[in-house]
This record gives C-alpha cells, sequence and structure tokens, in this order.
C-alpha cells in the first residue's frame, strides 16, 4: 500500500538524524512492547508479514508523529482484535472480561518458542526468472495491500546484481497466508535512476526485490 511508513525518496521531512551509541531500546516499555509482540505471535494466528502489514494501516498523522515501538503496538493490538484473541472492549479496559490463560506464553517456553521461528529462506525448487546481469525494471503497481516494492524503485530501470535464493513472497504472504516461493535478486539502480540528474553520478542503490516485482527491461 501507498503509506506513510514509504518514505524513501520524500521531500519536506528534514534529515535523517544519527543518534551515536544508540540504545536497543530507549525505555523500558519499548523492551516490553518487543517481548509482548514476540510472545503474541507464539499462536501462529498471523506471520511476519502480516504483522508488517498491520503497522502499516496505522492512519499516516499518528504514524508520522509516534514512534517505532508505538508503530508495534498499534500493530499488535489490530493483530489481537483481528484475530479475535482480545476484544476492543478488553483493551480499552486494560483487562480481561473473563478469566482465561489462552494468550499466555510462560517464561520457561519461551527460549524454544524463539527457536522455532521459520526463515523467510524456502527449499523450494523454483526457476529463477532472472539471473545476475539482466536488465529488468521494476512494475509500476499500487497495490492496497502490503508489498516489499517501494514507491521510489518503481517503474525505474535497474540490473540483477546477485540472486538470494528462493524465498517466501512477502506480498502475498501478509494478504493471504500464500507463501508464493520465488527468486528474491538483489537490483542495482544507479542513484540518477531512482532521484533525477541532480544525484551523484558514481552512486548506485541496491534494492531486494522479488520475481513478481520484475519486468525485462
Amino acid at each position: 500500500m501507498n503509506g506513510a511508513h514509504d518514505l524513501g525518496g520524500m521531500h519536506g521531512l528534514g534529515p535523517v538524524e544519527i543518534e551515536h551509541d544508540e540504545p536497543v531500546f530507549h525505555s523500558h516499555w519499548e523492551r516490553r512492547m518487543f517481548a509482548l509482540t514476540l510472545a503474541s505471535g507464539f499462536h501462529g494466528k498471523w506471520n511476519i508479514d502480516m504483522s508488517r502489514y498491520a503497522r502499516e494501516q496505522m492512519p499516516p498523522a499518528e504514524y508520522l508523529a509516534t514512534t517505532y515501538y508505538e508503530h508495534w503496538l498499534f500493530g499488535l493490538q489490530k493483530l489481537l482484535v483481528e484475530q479475535e484473541l482480545v476484544t476492543a472492549q478488553e483493551l480499552q479496559a486494560g483487562h480481561a472480561d473473563a478469566k482465561s490463560d489462552a494468550c499466555a506464553v510462560r517464561a520457561p517456553e519461551v527460549e524454544a518458542l524463539l527457536r522455532k521461528r521459520r526463515a523467510a529462506r524456502l527449499d523450494e525448487d523454483v526457476a529463477p526468472l532472472f539471473r545476475a546481469g539482466d536488465r529488468v525494471v521494476a512494475r509500476n503497481i499500487h497495490p492496497t495491500g502490503h508489498t516489499r516494492l517501494p514507491r521510489y524503485a518503481r517503474g525505474r530501470r535497474g540490473v540483477i546484481d546477485r540472486d538470494h535464493g528462493v524465498f517466501i513472497f512477502a506480498d502475498t504472504h501478509a494478504m493471504s497466508r500464500d507463501k508464493k516461493p520465488q527468486h528474491c535478486y538483489s537490483v542495482r539502480f544507479t542513484a540518477r535512476e531512482l532521484w533525477g540528474a541532480e544525484a551523484s553520478a558514481r552512486d548506485h542503490i541496491f534494492v531486494d526485490l522479488w520475481d513478481d516485482h520484475l519486468d525485462p527491461a
């Protein structure tokens, strides 16, 4: 979807401020938010791509005015209600309407739970549509659902730099749980192809894109 989360190449947002020696979490609640999100996923009610899509649906003005882990909080609350693990009324009240341990994961179970997390790479025999050196053009698509094809690359011409192998296709995985196995490539774009004649002639940007994002140039 075209939302406030897809900011690459946008003007007027100011410089990226680099925080030297930045901590992993800026406050204790962020640490808890990270843990809650991982713990809530043990039901298998959603996957990582569905989580990303849930965060992307935060209203744009709210998204731009809030922090990274506030986006996580919005996404988790949305998933919990949509998957009927809690009700909107229970979230508002801050407690369950009835006693239940359905949403609980106990401390001794955490390590085993994290070790079971499945990687996005798949051991599937899928033929690649492109090879290193092939010239391609990113499709100019505007889906209403989740996509890993950023707006700034759509319709732009690049070159396949390398083939990462077969992966879950995040765009369909987020919407229908369809893994749709296909090759993911590192595609090299010149800075001028993406940003125009004022960009540096010597710079390149590498974007990881899937078969379904690309056409032969």
